[in-house]
């Protein structure tokens, strides 16, 4: 839109305001709605190299350089009371859902927030980044956290289906950790819609990550001892709930989900 045609629409808008001002309220509307657009259409086409060093500034300006004494001591070492699982998701970050502070929890994150059962010849990325902070941080609690509209779960719902969304070289083989949630969900709610068993299932998972941690024998222990407490969790950003629970585990002689 050329600079005249800008200029002839204010202009226009201008008086007709003038001869009926009742619709001021409604141009203020329009005008807010256009200006949200045109910011979102702007941002949009920032370089994203750009927007991390502006992201970076911003954090610096407002944060480390207001709390000094804070992240002199995190230079120092950390003491994290939570590990927390959760899912890759770019909409469920723990600390902004949880407010966590720098130092507060240490957070894994991968996709539909999994734990893979204890074996040293698979998924030792899971089992080095469950292992430091329990042994060596001593954290005191682990979180799992699902959460709504969780695109894993709905794949792992989803195989064996003509639904299926796609074949993938890794996805499908990690999210079958939690395949006996999937089976428990189709034979507990068989009769309610898709969307309502992925929901179910978002919870289920979790249930079945809880309990592969204590197949971890330094989890267990820990657990055993009172040393260590583990939840979990589902964050529903459609409706802005959080629902946090603990499971009976029979932790001897053998650990079991009750």
């Amino acid at each position: 839109m050329s600079t005249d045609s800008y200029e002839d629409a204010l202009k226009k808008l201008g008086e007709l305001l003038t001869k009926k001002s009742d619709l001021g309220n409604v141009a203020a509307a329009k005008i807010k709605q256009l200006t949200s657009e045109l910011e979102e259409l702007d941002s949009s086409k920032i370089d994203s190299v750009e927007r991390i060093k502006s992201g970076f500034n911003h954090f610096k300006t407002h944060n480390y350089e207001k709390n000094p004494s804070l992240y002199s001591a995190l230079a120092k070492s950390q003491s994290p009371k939570f590990l927390v699982f959760a899912c890759a998701d770019s909409r469920v970050c723990p600390s902004h859902i949880l407010n966590f502070q720098l130092g507060e929890a240490f957070i894994v994150r991968n996709i539909a927030n999994m734990v893979p059962p204890y074996d040293k010849t698979k998924h030792c990325n899971i089992g080095a980044a469950l292992e430091y902070p329990v042994t060596v941080l001593n954290v005191e609690s682990i979180l799992v956290i699902g959460h709504s509209c969780c695109g894993g779960i709905k794949g792992l719902m989803a195989i064996e289906d003509d639904a299926a969304p796609f074949k993938s070289e890794f996805i499908e083989d990690w999210i079958q950790i939690c395949a006996s949630a999937k089976n428990k969900t189709r034979q507990d709610c068989k009769d309610l819609s898709f969307d309502d068993q992925c929901t179910n299932c978002e919870k289920e998972a979790v249930n079945v990550s809880l309990g592969n941690l204590l197949s971890y024998p330094f989890v267990r222990e820990r657990v055993v001892k009172n040393k260590l407490a583990i939840r979990g969790a589902h964050y529903d950003f459609v409706k802005g709930t959080f629902d946090l629970w603990e499971l009976d585990f029979k932790t001897t002689p053998a650990f079991a989900l009750s």
